[in-house]
C-alpha cells in the first residue's frame, strides 16, 4: 500500500472503476454546465451538442473549448454557476496580461481543493508531526491560502509566513524547527542564498526537509541543486488561480505530477487542438469534474508536457504528467525558433561554474531578433583569469546552441548581481518593438 494514503478509497481505486467514477461525474459536469451557466449553454447550444452527448470519456472531446480570453471576458461573474448567497471566497489573478480572473468558491470547492492538495503532501510522507512554513503570497493570488488549508487538514502545523522578510523566514525556519516549506522553487534557493551569508547551513542546522515548489518552470538539474545544497527533496507542484491555485504534486517517487481522476479530466492536445498520440507532448486541457461555482470545462492551460504511460510505483492508479516543459503563452520566438525560458535553466545548469540565477534579454538589431543569457558565477568560480572566463562562455554558447537551435550570446556576471524575487522569478526581459 503506498505510504500514508489520505484518501485509499480513491487513491487506490482500480482503473476501471476510477473510470467509470470519471464518466459518471463527467455526466453530471455537462448536464450541470448546459442548466446553470448561460455561459457555457451558449457555447453548446452554438456547437449544436446537447449533454447527452456524453457517453464515453472520449466523448468530452465534443465539448467546446475554453480559454484565457473566455475567463476575461466573464469579468467580474458571467461565469459563475451559483449565486453570490452560495460563494464562501473570491480569488483572482494578477491580470498583467488583461483583465484579472475572478474565480468564486462554494464550500465544497474549497473542501475539494484542500482535499486534493491533502492526497498529494501525505503522499511522500508529510503529516500531523511536520511545520509547514508556508511562504506563498497570501490574498488575492491563491497559493498561499491553498497550502494553509492543506496542512491544517492533515493535522500538521502551519506557519502562515507569505512573502518577504527573509531573514525572519530564517529564524523562524531555524527556531520553529521547519521540516516543508511552500515557495517558488527561486525563492527557497534565495532563501539559502541568505542563509548562507548569516552563517546559517539549512542541511546542517535546520530541520527542513521538503519544499512544496511551483508557480514558475523549474528543471530537474535545479532540484539537484536544492538537495545538494539544502538537503531539502523539491516536490513539484502544479496549479492556477483557474483551477484552485496549487492543487496537483508529486508523490514519494518524485517522478511525475499525479492528477486525481475524481476532480480532473486531463487531455494533451497540439496546436490544433487535436489529441496528440501517447506519451506525446502538447498542449494540456483540463476539465474540472466537481466544481460548483466557476465552470472549467476543457480548459486550455497553455502549458506544454506530457502523460506518462507506464504505471505509477507508488500504486496510485490516478494518471501523472512529466514537468512541466514550458508554456504556449510564455515561449519566446527567436528568428523562428520556439524557446522556453525552462530549455536555457537546464542548459546552464549543467555547468558547476554557474550559480542558479540567470536572466534572458531579447533584443532586435535591425531585422534580426538576439538573444542574451545572463548567468551568475559561483563565489568560487569567480575570477579575473580572462582566458578561463572565455572558455567557460564558450562551453555554455555551444551547449545552448546545440538545445535551442539559435545562437546566443553569454554574459558571465559576478554572484549577486542578477534580480531576486519573493514570488515567481522574471527570467525574460524583451526588448523588441512590434
Amino acid at each position: 500500500m503506498p505510504m500514508n494514503a489520505w484518501n485509499p478509497e480513491i487513491e487506490l481505486m482500480p482503473k476501471d472503476q476510477l473510470d467509470r467514477l470519471q464518466l459518471k461525474l463527467l455526466k453530471i459536469m455537462a448536464r450541470r454546465m448546459y442548466e446553470s451557466s448561460p455561459f457555457y449553454h451558449q457555447k453548446m447550444r452554438e456547437a449544436g451538442i446537447m449533454p447527452d452527448v456524453i457517453q464515453t470519456l472520449d466523448d468530452v472531446r465534443k465539448l467546446p473549448f475554453m480559454t484565457k480570453k473566455d475567463l476575461r471576458d466573464g469579468y467580474p461573474n458571467k461565469l459563475m454557476m451559483r449565486d453570490r448567497g452560495d460563494l464562501l471566497r473570491y480569488h483572482a489573478s494578477s491580470g498583467t496580461t488583461g483583465k484579472p480572473t475572478i474565480v468564486g468558491y462554494t464550500k465544497n470547492d474549497l473542501e475539494n481543493w484542500s482535499e486534493s492538495l491533502a492526497r498529494a503532501m501525505t503522499s511522500f510522507g508529510l503529516g500531523n508531526k511536520d511545520i509547514i512554513q508556508v511562504s506563498n503570497t497570501y490574498g488575492l493570488f491563491s497559493g498561499g491560502l491553498g497550502f494553509h488549508y492543506a496542512t491544517e487538514k492533515i493535522g500538521a502545523t502551519v506557519i502562515p509566513a507569505s512573502t518577504g522578510n527573509t531573514d525572519r523566514q530564517i529564524d523562524m525556519i531555524c527556531d520553529l524547527e521547519v521540516t516543508a516549506m511552500a515557495c517558488t522553487p527561486s525563492y527557497l534557493m534565495y532563501l539559502g542564498e541568505v542563509a548562507e551569508k548569516k552563517g546559517i547551513n539549512l542541511k546542517k542546522d535546520t530541520k527542513l526537509r521538503y519544499g512544496l515548489l511551483g508557480g514558475e518552470p523549474w528543471s530537474d538539474r535545479m532540484r539537484d541543486r536544492i538537495y545538494e545544497s539544502m538537503g531539502v527533496k523539491g516536490m513539484n507542484c502544479f496549479g492556477a488561480s483557474e483551477l484552485s491555485g496549487p492543487l496537483f504534486m508529486e508523490c514519494v517517487e518524485q517522478d511525475g505530477i499525479h492528477f486525481w481522476k475524481d476532480l480532473s479530466l486531463l487531455e494533451i492536445v497540439d496546436k490544433d487542438g487535436e489529441p496528440v498520440a501517447p506519451g506525446e507532448r502538447g498542449e494540456m486541457v483540463i476539465t474540472m469534474l466537481q466544481k460548483e461555482a466557476f465552470p472549467i470545462v476543457r480548459y486550455r492551460m497553455g502549458d506544454i508536457t506530457s502523460v506518462m504511460e507506464e504505471d505509477c510505483p507508488c500504486g496510485r492508479n490516478h494518471p501523472r504528467i512529466t514537468r512541466i516543459q514550458g508554456r504556449v503563452d510564455d515561449m519566446i520566438i527567436i528568428r523562428g525558433i520556439n524557446v522556453f525560458p525552462s530549455q536555457v535553466e537546464h542548459s546552464l545548469m549543467q555547468h558547476p561554474e554557474l550559480g542558479n540565477e540567470f536572466q534572458l534579454v531579447v533584443d532586435r538589431k535591425g531585422h534580426l531578433d538576439s538573444m542574451l543569457v545572463k548567468a551568475e558565477l559561483k563565489p568560487e568560480a569567480f575570477t579575473d583569469n580572462i582566458i578561463e572566463l572565455n572558455a567557460l562562455r564558450e562551453r555554455i554558447s555551444n551547449r545552448l546552441k546545440g538545445v535551442l537551435n539559435v545562437a546566443a550570446n553569454v554574459e558571465l556576471v559576478q554572484p549577486g548581481t542578477l534580480p531576486r524575487f519573493e514570488g515567481k522569478a522574471k527570467r525574460v526581459v524583451d526588448r523588441r518593438e512590434y
